[in-house]
């Protein structure tokens, strides 16, 4: 490898792990013991209330032929990591020998820890957006190794389009893009407006104004130089932005009162979650939202044992037994329960569900999911249960 990076192989055969596993389960080699377990994944705390959970489809081609069998919640489930009591909600139940997957912890928790907190990120920025799109431009920030699952859990978090090719292709989408300030400095303004204009088959006409001008004075010149523009983009740079709300203000002021009502405004650069909605009210029509996505805090999931040999059985700090997750449909309730037990009728009235579902039987796995039906059930969650204003 010239890189400074694991390759595939290298995952699946657990070279990347951490070496305890490797020196525990060497020291069990010749131990004649039963290790047929259950092991969950769950998280004591997060900076948020909820998770949107992501990374499984990963998990899934890592531990397929490892494990026994695997329940879990599905990707794009908005959900609280613990339940209406406080109990941890299990978001992956894993049964098998212990030995086949223990090796495998590592990067298990790696693929869903910071998948989760991306996708998690990329929905609370969208909570925030409402029915305006989000864009996910974050993969300059990051690894270019990992740039299609940044865009994929941004996606599936709610974003409606991301900046990548590889991502693109992956997700069946066609790779959201502008220009660069680079076309401006190369060509000068007008030349480089022109050039975006004419080389946009498909999708809309977006040129960016600020690289020289006044973003008031730079919108009204594009508007004016290119009839079927449909956005302009402000990308204003701290040093000069002042308070970037009332910029978008002035230049939808300008826009409307000179004729040019159907260009929109797109707002790019540093912005944040709390951004968001100041900017929407001010006259934003969509956000390009890099770092504070593909940064989003990771999740710290553990893995932990809780039956060994068919007996419930944790390490301290833990509840011992395979799990129940209950969430009502109706008011979105959530109740773990242990599996001997189970609630049919919420309080409300409504019938409960089971969210944790199998992927892996008997080793094989018999469950994926496109990321398009992830992100769907991503937006049905928002709506139904987190909603501040219309996505």
């Amino acid at each position: 490898m010239k890189f400074n990076v694991a390759s595939e192989s290298e995952v699946l055969s657990a070279e990347n792990s951490d070496v305890y596993f490797q020196r525990s389960l060497s020291f069990l080699k010749n131990k004649k013991f039963n290790d047929d377990v259950i092991a969950e994944v769950t998280v004591s705390s997060f900076e948020n209330p909820w998770i949107n959970f992501t990374g499984l489809d990963d998990v899934l081609s890592l531990l397929e032929g490892r494990v026994t069998d695997l329940y879990a919640i599905p990707e794009g489930t908005v959900i609280p990591y613990r339940d209406i009591r406080g109990i941890p909600v299990p978001f992956i139940s894993i049964r098998g020998n212990y030995r086949n997957f223990g090796m495998h912890e590592t990067s298990l928790l790696g693929f869903i820890c910071q998948s989760s907190g991306i996708s998690s990120s990329s929905s609370m920025v969208k909570l925030a957006a409402g029915d305006k799109p989000v864009f996910s431009f974050g993969i300059r920030r990051m690894n270019p190794f990992i740039a299609p699952m940044i865009d994929r859990a941004a996606y599936i978090g709610g974003a409606e389009g991301v900046s990548g090719i590889k991502s693109g292709k992956m997700l069946g989408l066609d790779p959201v893009g502008t220009m660069p300030h680079a076309i401006s400095l190369l060509l000068g303004d007008e030349e480089a407006w022109k050039a975006v204009a004419a080389g946009t088959k498909k999708g809309p006409v977006t040129v960016l104004i600020d690289t020289f001008e006044d973003e008031k004075f730079g919108a009204l010149k594009a508007a004016d130089l290119i009839p079927k523009l449909d956005f302009v983009r402000l990308d204003t740079p701290a040093s000069r932005r002042g308070n970037f709300a009332n910029i978008v203000r002035e230049v939808r002021w300008e826009l409307d009162l000179r004729g040019h009502e159907k260009v929109k405004i797109m707002v790019s650069g540093g912005l944040k979650e709390a951004d968001i909605l100041e900017l929407s009210n001010a006259g934003a029509d969509a956000f390009g939202v890099g770092t504070s996505i593909a940064s989003g805090k990771t999740v710290d999931f553990a893995m932990d044992i809780v039956d060994v040999h068919n007996q419930p059985k944790t390490k301290k700090g833990k509840l011992s037994g395979a799990k129940h997750v209950h969430r009502c449909p109706d008011c979105g309730m959530v109740e773990v329960l242990p599996l001997a037990r189970s609630r049919e009728t919420c309080k409300c009235g409504g019938h409960f569900e089971d969210v944790l579902v199998p992927y892996i039987k008997n080793g094989k796995v018999i469950r994926r999911e496109k990321p398009s039906e992830a992100r769907a059930r991503t937006i049905n969650l928002l709506k139904r249960f987190y909603l501040r204003q219309e996505v």
